[in-house]
């Protein structure tokens, strides 16, 4: 076991399958109290049991992300069970609906927004008086992905969120260091999980009747989801990821990275930002404000 882990408690969100089952199993065998929180009761039984029947300490807790108050009930349960709160990892996510920005439904990117970036809030909201309450320190993991860091192309809803969850854990990396916490944002490319297949759990809230106006291309829509499937299958497993968060986390890395290669791609986006910075410095309108000291909020 890992002096770092064991004894403590992790509460995942998405825990009952893909990249929350596969922490769940890595933070257990490192010894670690593991709380699994998902919206899908079936799968979250079946990962109670895998868990168990693997010798971990686990407790099962069902839990809607876009529910303030059943985040409050599953940190609750896991104070109740285990004593303490350690970690969070706000896994949950959706892809939402692929297609053209003229073609995007509303109510889909309410979706979209309401699990990716507002859960990710609600969790770290709830669960950091938890962390903090017992002096000791934790950790907050928020899934990110490769597109919050570059942008994807008729995937705007999903990118714009997982922007923001990068951006958000960048804030609160700053701002919880004095307690210990340490906060990082993983940002995987692709990986084998069934993220292509979330309007399985899609809530009864955000299911709309398309307008009349709108006429939905239902081959055109199988087709970029079966691309998009191809893309999900060409990943790495979760198991290895899970691997390389931990290691991460043993370095101190804010931002995970899973594969190296997409670095060209954000060099790229830095190559652009520094253009753009050039530009500024070369203007007559905003030159001189070069040498101003950085406002600190």
């Amino acid at each position: 076991m890992n002096d770092n882990y064991a004894g403590k408690t992790t509460l995942i969100s998405g825990g009952a399958g893909g990249i929350g089952l596969a922490l769940a199993k890595e933070f257990g065998s490192l010894g670690m109290n593991v709380v699994i929180a998902d919206i899908d009761m079936v799968a979250l039984g079946t990962a109670e049991n895998e868990l168990k029947e693997a010798g971990l300490n686990v407790l099962a807790c069902q839990l809607d992300v876009t529910d303030y108050q059943q985040w409050e009930q599953c940190i609750a349960a896991a104070q109740k069970e285990f004593g303490k709160l350690h970690m969070v990892v706000n896994n949950a996510g959706v892809g939402g609906i692929p297609g053209k920005i003229e073609d995007t439904d509303h109510a889909t990117w309410r979706w979209v927004i309401d699990v990716n970036l507002m859960g990710v809030l609600y969790g770290t909201q709830a669960a950091t008086p938890a962390i903090k309450a017992h002096g000791e320190g934790g950790w907050i993991i928020n899934v990110a992905s490769m597109a919050g860091m570059m942008g994807v192309p008729y995937s705007s809803a999903y990118a714009a969120t997982k922007a923001a969850v990068v951006s958000m854990t960048e804030s609160w990396a700053v701002e919880l260091k004095p307690h210990n916490i340490h906060v990082s944002a993983l940002c995987p490319a692709f990986v084998k999980t069934r993220i292509h297949e979330s309007l399985r759990n899609k809530q009864e809230k955000y299911q709309t009747v398309p307008s009349k106006e709108k006429v939905i291309d239902k081959e055109k829509l199988k087709k970029n989801f079966n691309a998009a499937a191809a893309l999900v299958e060409s990943g790495i497993s979760t198991e290895l990821l899970a691997k390389r968060v931990v290691e991460a986390l043993n370095s101190g890395q804010q931002y995970i990275f899973s594969h190296p290669n997409y670095r060209q791609a954000t060099s790229y986006r830095a190559a652009l930002i520094d253009g753009a910075f050039d530009d500024a410095q070369q203007s007559e309108l905003v030159k001189h404000l070069i040498d101003d000291e950085i406002a600190s909020l």
